[in-house]
């Protein structure tokens, strides 16, 4: 199943709190991805921190997105 995201937090050290289109909390560390292309580009906090919710995914600066459902399979309900 497919979720959107329908919005963002960011939170010190790289970590997103996301909420999705069914209405669950979670959060997700960004931090095993700011290592590999092209997450690396927004591994600077003011960089980071201008995420925002496009087309039910995460968009930053650049281009850069990540699937919603790698958000969902590697986050956690909280």
């Amino acid at each position: 199943m497919l979720l959107d995201v329908i919005s963002v937090k960011t939170k010190p050290n790289f970590g997103l709190v996301l909420e999705f289109e069914n209405g669950e909390l979670r959060k997700f560390d960004m931090n095993h991805f700011l290592n590999k292309k092209p997450f690396n580009k927004i591994a600077k906090a003011e960089i980071f921190n201008q995420v925002k919710v496009q087309y039910g995914t995460l968009i930053w600066p650049g281009n850069i997105d990540i699937a919603p459902e790698t958000l969902y399979q590697y986050s956690e309900k909280i």
